[in-house]
């Protein structure tokens, strides 16, 4: 067992989203589940890349779901332009990568992704009316 804190130090630090060329490995401590002791045990990136792999699965098919409903003007754009990684997530090492392979599209990471969240909200907020006109306008619905 181990607390959020080290199971996100082991997600930056061994884990991925797609296979490396040079797999790491990290040592972990923690409490042995059985023993109820105190362990250290060496983890791989394979072995996170597995426990990732349902979580990241969800990212990447609604990604999917999220393209085949964008407006064709839209689609032109994310073919010419790609799609910019944003958030914590895209610390995740290669999932720009796994993202590209899946859509087709070119996968960038933002410069500073954790910031680029909140930059980007408070610019979309400073375009209020604009975004008020965008969501009342009638779209199908599926």
């Amino acid at each position: 067992m181990i607390g959020e804190r080290t199971a996100e130090e082991i997600k930056l630090r061994v884990g991925s989203a797609y296979p490396l060329e040079k797999e790491l490995t990290m040592e972990v401590k923690g409490r042995d589940l059985v023993a109820g002791l105190p362990k250290t045990i060496t983890i791989t990136s394979q072995e996170i890349r597995d426990a990732l792999n349902e979580p990241v699965s969800r990212i990447v098919e609604a990604i999917r779901i999220t393209l085949e409903r964008c407006p064709p003007e839209l689609s032109a754009d994310l073919v010419d332009r790609g799609v910019i990684l944003a958030g914590g997530g895209a610390l995740l090492r290669g999932l720009d990568k796994l993202i590209a392979e899946e859509t087709g599209l070119p996968v960038h990471v933002a410069e500073d992704p954790l910031s680029a969240v909140a930059e980007g909200t408070g610019k979309a907020l400073q375009e209020i009316e604009f975004l008020r006109t965008v969501a009342a306008t009638d779209r199908p619905r599926v």
